[in-house]
């Protein structure tokens, strides 16, 4: 079973950080494990004060849910009042966005945490989450819901 380390969530915060300077966004970035507990967080010099929490909330979705947030918008349409109820449940810490920047952390097939991106456009976040995570040999492939084994649009 594999764990992200501090080392590890800290190189992802480093490299989104220098990733969203080169695309000329100020951005906070949150790192958390599996479970969704925060392992880093930190906001870059002028990024809005706000983009922490949505950031960690970001991260949160994509760990707990084990999906990408992106993947979550079309279920968050057809079913809005039962997925704004997720975080209402007594065991949710975070709010659960279904959103672009939300992006869960996957290593040789397990999942080990979520990676929030805050700042930007929805599409600049998306973009550096996934920019990043790839540089770092994370997977950014995951199964359909309801899917097992098959990443979405893959046919195998």
């Amino acid at each position: 079973m594999s764990t992200l380390t501090l080392d590890a969530a800290e190189k992802i915060v480093a490299a989104a950080h220098e990733r969203a300077r080169a695309v000329g966004k100020a951005v906070s970035v949150a790192v958390v494990d599996a479970g969704g507990f925060p392992i880093a967080i930190r906001r870059a010099d002028g990024a809005r004060p706000l983009t922490p929490d949505i950031a960690r909330a970001k991260a949160y979705t994509a760990a707990i849910m084990q999906r990408p947030g992106k993947m979550l918008k079309k279920w968050q349409e057809s079913q809005p009042v039962f997925f704004g109820q997720l975080s209402q449940l007594p065991g949710a810490a975070l709010p659960i966005m279904a959103t672009d920047g939300s992006v869960t952390i996957k290593k040789d097939g397990e999942i080990i945490g979520g990676l929030g991106i805050a700042g930007g456009t929805a599409d600049e976040d998306q973009q550096i989450a996934d920019d990043v995570l790839q540089s770092l040999g994370y997977e950014l492939e995951f199964a359909a819901w309801g899917v097992a084994g098959r990443p979405a649009g893959k046919d195998v």
